[in-house]
């Protein structure tokens, strides 16, 4: 039987080249190793209010649900303290539809950025950047990222670098979810937890 997984992005045109990879290697990690990952494209959510916004993910949902087993919502956490609260109430809302329908729907915030989970894989990255600085950076991906892409000469690839960073990160899954445990971890943790259950 197939496992389909859709994964909702604030933005599709630079996030599905980390989501992808990385989900793949998540999926993999959790016994999964066939599931078919699609990223968003239709509609184009072009930011953060708009993939928050509950209209615009019950018609996403009500589009998919048919053919999609697992919805993942993955945004940026910006820096906004409260955004974990509201990404719970958006699940508690999907959790009786979900039932019901046979699909479950997580959502999960990037710490700060999901340029800094592509990052996160990278083994070369400048000795003088402290990871707990990266990772509290309210700004990483202009601070760290594009930096980063740009000696690595990538920045005019697809994603500006995202699409070869992105694959070598799912490469390195164990690393990334080790240090990203507040959000690639917690998000495999109650995927494993719904599937176990």
């Amino acid at each position: 039987m197939s496992f389909n997984v859709l994964v909702i992005p604030e933005d599709f045109r630079n996030d599905q080249y980390i989501l992808k990879p990385l989900v793949q290697a998540m999926l993999a990690q959790l016994g999964k190793p066939r599931a078919k990952v699609s990223v968003l494209t239709d509609p184009l959510l072009g930011g953060v209010d708009v993939a928050l916004n509950l209209a615009q993910l019950e018609s996403i949902v009500d589009r998919y649900r048919n053919s999609v087993n697992l919805f993942l919502l993955v945004i940026d956490r910006d820096g906004n303290a409260g955004r974990r609260q509201r990404l719970d109430a958006i699940e508690a809302h999907f959790r009786s539809q979900a039932a019901a329908d046979d699909f479950i729907f997580f959502a999960e915030n990037a710490w700060q950025e999901l340029e800094v989970l592509a990052l996160a894989g990278m083994t070369d990255l400048p000795e003088r950047w402290l990871w707990r600085e990266v990772r509290a950076h309210r700004d990483p991906k202009e601070a760290y990222f594009r930096p980063y892409a740009a000696t690595r000469q990538l920045t005019t690839e697809p994603g500006e670098g995202r699409k070869t960073i992105g694959a070598e990160a799912a490469r390195r899954y164990d690393r990334v979810r080790n240090l990203c445990q507040e959000d690639v971890l917690a998000l495999e943790q109650k995927i494993l937890a719904h599937y176990n259950a």
